[in-house]
């Protein structure tokens, strides 16, 4: 069984690394014994938790690229990097996204008032730069005839946020979630079934991880009212997405392909 979850022999491919998911999946497919070549915009600190895994591992199995999910061109050029760095990629985690967690210190909008620069920057990057993110990797795949895409989505792909998780938080106006997040985390599953059906006779299967509520840095009023949303009581932690990553990643899942993953806890399920 063991066999089955061992990724030794895969290089993966991780957008995004430097945010806050980012570091969950590249510990887990590093665990797992993927070489990890990862990615994020040149403007983009080093998180910490990066650092710690640079301290764990060196550049033979974990090398950090900059690059844009909107610009092909430099895509291009990264894929080149992978490949002379690792080789063929085999695994793609499309973790890059936009997402604007609730703060007493940012702008607060009426609905009829979000701007349309705001709704149009979060479906660039989360939806067509993903697209071109597997255009350019998946192609490699396509040609290697073997590769698995896992496109992470959201519990919101499926459900609106609670707006009364947030009423607590203050400000001039109320904290809205903005609307461009959850539909374009609903794209993003559907373009999951897409490329699916187009990877399958290359050998390619994608598919959509979608997480809710994972635990990082929230308030406690924020964590009691979704918690109380919750059927397990809880959000969830780094260490329950590293199996839904690995089982979506590794040959365990060798006949699945085209579905959405939901690790949420319940929440969906009422």
């Amino acid at each position: 069984m063991k066999n089955l979850f061992s990724l030794e022999a895969d290089v993966a491919v991780v957008t995004g690394a430097l945010g806050k998911l980012g570091s969950i999946w590249i510990e887990a497919l590093l665990n797992a014994g993927a070489s990890v070549f990862a990615l994020d915009l040149a403007d983009v600190k080093v998180s910490e938790n990066f650092r710690k895994l640079q301290t764990r591992f060196d550049e033979t199995r974990l090398k950090l690229d900059r690059t844009d999910v909107k610009d092909r061109k430099s895509l291009e050029v990264v894929c080149s990097h992978c490949l002379a760095t690792f080789g063929v990629p085999t695994i793609l985690v499309n973790n890059a996204g936009i997402d604007r967690p609730p703060a007493s210190s940012s702008k607060g909008y009426r609905i009829e008032d979000i701007p349309f620069e705001e709704n149009r920057d979060i479906f660039e990057v989360n939806t067509l730069g993903l697209f071109l993110v597997a255009q350019v990797f998946g192609s490699c795949m396509a040609d290697a005839g073997r590769g698995s895409i896992i496109n992470i989505g959201s519990l919101y792909a499926s459900v609106s946020p609670d707006e009364r998780f947030y009423d607590h938080i203050p400000g001039d106006l109320p904290f809205l979630k903005p609307p461009a997040y959850g539909a374009s985390k609903a794209a993003v599953v559907n373009l999951t079934r897409y490329l699916a059906t187009h990877g399958a006779p290359h050998g390619v299967r994608v598919n959509a991880l979608s997480p809710g509520g994972v635990l990082g840095g929230q308030d406690e009023e924020f964590k009691r009212k979704f918690c109380n949303r919750v059927p397990m009581g809880r959000m969830a932690t780094a260490e329950d997405l590293h199996g839904p990553l690995l089982f979506l990643a590794s040959q365990a899942s060798v006949y699945v392909t085209g579905t959405e993953l939901l690790v949420d806890g319940g929440f969906t399920a009422w």
